[in-house]
């Protein structure tokens, strides 16, 4: 049988173990960078199997949050390429989450001060953090069919950007209610065109999406991150969520992706917010699967074990606890995290937790 701390290749990659670090957004990024800082931070978590980065903008109108990185710019890609060069002299992986928040945005961030976009001009019930603190979400515009081109183009724009930062796989972000999440839903996307009405509409952006970013890079370099039932960002639930997405699965299974990373249950939080079949899911992919959400020492040893998942991530317990991996081997304790230090500041909450000792 698997077990966790197993080798194992996913695609074009091999990796050291079935542990993965979760993308998580620190908003440390000023300048749209990432600085000296996430150079530590990261080489510092390069024991993972594979390191997923945080949610790394495409494109000027994909921001969405305070100091966010982007990998769509020369200045950008060489800030990156410091970064993957520290994760790999550490023998590690490392893949960029691409990321478009669509509506979760607002004008302040937008180039010209213009409305985010979104498949819908449906506003979202939530607020975002910006120069000035807390403030509500603008109200997108829906894209227009002869605009969607251009987003598909700005995905494989910037997966090419992240080979040339060196980063060793790309993650398409279409989760917890951004832009890809957005289209795919029911509950938002009220389109009447070719991307509108059918789960076969519905889908199509994705799945057009991963064939030319797959095709740009290499679909064994390439993944996608999916959260069928999470409510985050006002998404709401699509009213048959099982079959849109094992639709996407299904769609998907051809191009032989490197990973399909999904979130069981609501990001980051209960994982029986709604019924869904994750198994049903993995089996229509047919690919490598890694499990996300809520799980224990315990939980990801049985669910590689039992052939449940093929790679297990794990998000906050990767902030307090850089050597994750070893404490998870030793079955030693987990510092608690600073919640107080997980969004914005410096090196205090962020490069500052101790390993293990020797």
């Amino acid at each position: 049988m698997p077990q966790l701390f197993d080798p194992i290749r996913i695609g074009d990659l091999q990796l050291a173990n079935r542990i993965v670090m979760a993308p998580l957004t620190r908003s440390r990024s000023r300048g749209l960078l990432p600085g000296d800082i996430a150079v530590e931070y990261y080489r510092q978590r390069a024991s993972a199997g594979l390191i997923v980065s945080e949610g790394t903008q495409i494109t000027a109108d994909g921001q969405g949050y305070l100091d966010t990185p982007g990998i769509h710019t020369p200045e950008q890609i060489a800030a990156w390429k410091r970064v993957t060069d520290a994760v790999h002299a550490e023998g590690g992986k490392i893949a960029v989450q691409l990321w478009h928040v669509g509506r979760i945005s607002h004008v302040s961030f937008q180039p010209d001060r213009a409305a985010p976009l979104s498949s819908s001009d449906k506003p979202a019930a939530g607020k975002t953090f910006t120069a000035e603190g807390f403030v509500d979400v603008s109200a997108p515009r829906a894209l227009k069919t002869e605009e969607l081109p251009g987003v598909v183009a700005s995905y494989v724009h910037a997966a090419r950007c992240a080979m040339e930062a060196g980063f060793d796989a790309v993650e398409v972000h279409s989760a917890n209610g951004y832009l890809l999440d957005q289209f795919l839903r029911d509950s938002i996307n009220d389109r009447t065109d070719a991307y509108g009405g059918s789960i076969e509409n519905r889908a199509r952006l994705l799945v057009e999406v991963m064939t030319a970013v797959a095709a740009e890079i290499g679909a064994g370099r390439t993944g996608l991150r999916l959260s069928p039932v999470t409510p985050s960002n006002d998404i709401g639930q699509d009213s048959n969520a099982q079959a849109l997405f094992e639709h996407v699965a299904r769609q998907l299974a051809p191009l032989k992706l490197a990973f399909l990373h999904v979130v069981e249950g609501q990001t980051g939080g209960p994982r029986d917010v709604a019924p869904f079949d994750y198994q049903a899911l993995r089996r229509a992919f047919a690919g490598p699967y890694i499990a996300n959400n809520g799980y224990t020492r315990e939980m990801a040893i049985g669910a590689v074990a039992d052939g449940q998942a093929d790679m297990v991530a794990f998000g906050r317990a990767y902030i307090a606890n850089p050597d994750l991996v070893r404490r998870l081997k030793l079955n030693a304790p987990l510092q608690a995290l600073d919640q107080a230090t997980l969004y914005g500041g410096d090196a205090k909450g962020y490069v500052d937790y101790p390993a293990l000792a020797a």
